[in-house]
């Protein structure tokens, strides 16, 4: 959604629609699957989807529209920041249907104040950052449900969902794409789109000349590397990912399992599938893509090389230094040719969607799965937080850099300099990773 244009139709809309995903991914569930397990990566369904309508009322009604609180206690049920991670498990919460009446009462006075205030910059930030954080928090519900193994949603139309079948029998090898690096400009302009504290400010740096692969990892490549005993081997890790397999046990991907025939199969939700060999590799920690790289003598992208290969002209250089569109196909988002919005619930072949490739010809840089980098998330010089204080800095120097957008991600917060982070030990998340030439 583009900030500047923004009007209060295409806000309405896109407030109602996230809202309808929300309910959507919780749809079918239990009280019980609603609570769910205490685990660090997760939290109880029937808690999140509180939360995300409570950042509504936080930054739009209290502190944009300056109303008064919508429930005396959302204070104290339903403020990340305040209630420690554990404790949510064993908070009073309202049932479900008082759940969804807040929700809704929340939702019902934020479009009213929409109608009747002066839409301007200031007023676009907060109505964009609550729907963003609640779009973010729909695919914490999909890896939620993903966690505990809890059915695949059912709201996408069947023609949509990809069949089983790798389409043929052709082998996906790197297919180093050279990058003759150069000058551009990482993160956002000033007069971009709504952009998150993190993107800013565009500065200027230098790539060196690199290659990259044209498309991401895939099953089959990654297969290699687990069926070369790659996870038994220390050589290909460092002391800290080490240490994380031991502890986990890992032989291969969390998700991955093989039969007593021989058979590599995948759990997608509750069901498990053959491996789909042609299709991005997933669910892969930023330990493992390290792992992967060495035993495969390639390495990741920087973050810096990785906005690069996304977002730079070959043919748009003056006094070396590159134009950048915002998104890899151009200036306009062609989401219907990318792998984004849930349109097939899973992933897809890394070959699939040509019409999404960058100007330097890589594929699928938005969509399918988020890509790990090698780079730190760190603040870039002159970095400033934003109303929301929390968002990025407490996580400088303890996460990875992430780009790209996974299926699950909307395709309305995408853009070239959108930047996701992770702790490296974290292979629950919708991530894998596409590598570079050692030279």
């Amino acid at each position: 959604m583009n900030y500047n244009s923004a009007t209060v139709e295409s806000i309405s809309s896109a407030l109602l629609d996230v809202r309808s995903r929300t309910l959507d991914l919780v749809a079918g569930l239990s009280d019980e699957q609603l609570m769910g397990k205490i685990l660090p990566t997760i939290n109880p369904l029937r808690w999140e989807i509180a939360h995300a309508a409570y950042f509504h009322e936080i930054w739009v009604l209290r502190h944009l529209g300056k109303q008064a609180a919508v429930r005396d206690d959302a204070d104290t049920l339903f403020d990340s920041i305040g209630i420690q991670h554990d404790d949510r498990w064993s908070l009073p919460l309202p049932n479900l249907q008082d759940t969804f009446e807040y929700m809704s009462n929340v939702l019902e006075r934020e479009l009213k104040l929409l109608r009747n205030i002066e839409l301007n910059n200031y007023a676009k930030y907060f109505y964009l950052l609550a729907l963003f954080h609640e779009d973010m928090h729909n695919e914490a519900f999909i890896y939620t449900r993903q966690t505990l193994s809890y059915p695949k949603p059912n709201f996408v139309e069947k023609d949509n969902l990809r069949t089983n079948a790798d389409k043929n029998d052709v082998t996906v090898n790197y297919e180093d794409i050279p990058i003759p690096g150069g000058r551009f400009t990482l993160g956002a302009e000033r007069n971009e789109e709504f952009i998150f504290d993190n993107e800013k400010w565009q500065h200027e740096v230098e790539v060196a000349p690199f290659k990259i692969a044209k498309y991401a990892v895939s099953n089959e490549q990654y297969l290699e590397f687990v069926e070369a005993n790659g996870y038994s081997q220390e050589k290909y890790w460092d002391e800290l990912s080490w240490q994380w397999r031991q502890e986990n046990k890992l032989l291969h991907p969390v998700y991955w399992k093989k039969d007593t025939d021989g058979k590599w199969y995948i759990r997608e939700f509750d069901h498990w599938q053959p491996l789909h060999l042609k299709h991005a590799v997933i669910h892969i920690s930023w330990y493992e893509a390290q792992a992967f790289c060495k035993w495969a003598l390639r390495r990741l992208p920087t973050e810096q090389e990785w906005e690069f290969a996304a977002a730079c002209n070959p043919s748009a250089i003056e006094n070396n230094h590159y134009h950048k569109y915002m998104y890899p196909s151009g200036d306009e988002l062609k989401s219907k040719y990318m792998n984004l919005d849930c349109q097939h619930l899973g992933t897809v072949d890394v070959t699939d969607y040509a019409e999404s490739d960058s100007a330097f010809g890589c594929r699928q840089m938005f969509g399918n799965v988020w890509e790990w980098t090698a780079s730190t998330f760190n603040p870039y010089p002159g970095f400033s937080p934003d109303w929301y204080t929390e968002y990025s800095r407490p996580l400088f120097g303890e996460t990875k850099v992430l780009r790209g957008g996974a299926w699950t991600t909307r395709s309305r917060m995408m853009r070239n300099t959108l930047r996701n982070y992770y702790g490296p030990n974290r292979n629950d998340v919708f991530a894998g990773f596409r590598t570079c030439a050692l030279n």
